[in-house]
């Protein structure tokens, strides 16, 4: 494949707070420069040292919530009496489909996270998506849209509607069929800035750097955002311990650096306000 040079693409750690090991890794990864945005889980117990650690981030890392309705528990008080745990992916895909989402509850769910986001940071989150992509799903994007319309300085979002790449085609197109072009096109109706493409889906089995050479191929001219998910996780920790590892790994290396150079990217912000290439 040719690869057109100058192209801009994000690099974007999700998970952080979500596990042990992920922060650190976040941390050392930015002050190399070879990631500039973490997207941040707040309803885990590892998030009170997630927070910490990230006080010391160099401050090219822009941080964002990742909003989580599938792993683990609820912060609010309001979602917990209708899910004391978080269902999983399946079933919020299912509720979603049907309209039985307890959105109300999802509202001041968000707003929870949101708030312990900016109490352990000082701040508003620059930028919001979702843990297993959920703020697309119908009913969630709209909460999620209408919250941050209050917020001081309206955060970037996310844009799952254009998910390309290599591998793992079926995830990717249920990735984008999930709402990602609804949420596509009201961003694009009320003026937020989001990504033009998104990278990084695959099955945490693969080759990881021939995935990211080809991800870095396939970035357009008007940017992309990759998603990964490094870090020092210890083996039992969570159910991708070792791709989080093998991640880490490949992007400390040279190779990284190199396989940047070689495909003309340099490593930067994926945000603007767009018109819709979603359909």
């Amino acid at each position: 494949m040719t690869t057109a040079p100058g192209r801009v693409v994000a690099i974007c750690a999700d998970d952080v707070g979500l596990v042990d090991g992920v922060a650190d890794t976040v941390v050392v990864l930015a002050a190399a420069a070879r990631l500039n945005a973490a997207s941040c889980v707040t309803t885990a117990p590892s998030w009170r040292h997630a927070a910490a650690r990230l006080r010391a981030r160099p401050a090219s890392l822009e941080l964002g919530l990742h909003f989580n309705l599938s792993e683990g528990a609820p912060l609010s008080a309001e979602l917990r009496s209708a899910w004391p745990t978080f269902p999983g992916l399946a079933r919020l895909l299912v509720g979603a489909a049907v309209g039985t989402l307890p959105l109300a509850a999802i509202a001041a769910e968000f707003r929870a996270q949101a708030a312990a986001f900016a109490d352990a940071l000082g701040r508003e989150p620059a930028f919001v998506d979702g843990h297993q992509h959920v703020h697309a799903l119908r009913g969630v994007r709209d909460v999620v849209l209408d919250a941050v319309a209050t917020w001081r300085v309206v955060p970037a979002l996310r844009s799952t509607a254009r998910v390309c790449g290599p591998a793992a085609a079926l995830k990717r197109r249920v990735i984008a069929a999930s709402g990602g072009r609804a949420l596509e096109r009201a961003l694009v109706a009320r003026g937020i800035a989001h990504n033009a493409v998104l990278l990084g889906a695959y099955d945490f089995a693969s080759d990881y750097r021939a995935l990211v050479q080809r991800w870095l191929a396939a970035a357009p001219r008007e940017g992309a955002l990759l998603f990964c998910h490094p870090g020092d996780v210890a083996d039992g920790a969570d159910a991708v311990a070792a791709a989080r590892r093998r991640e880490a790994e490949y992007l400390g290396s040279a190779a990284f650096a190199a396989d940047l150079a070689a495909a003309g990217v340099t490593i930067g912000p994926a945000w603007a306000q767009r018109s819709s290439s979603a359909g």
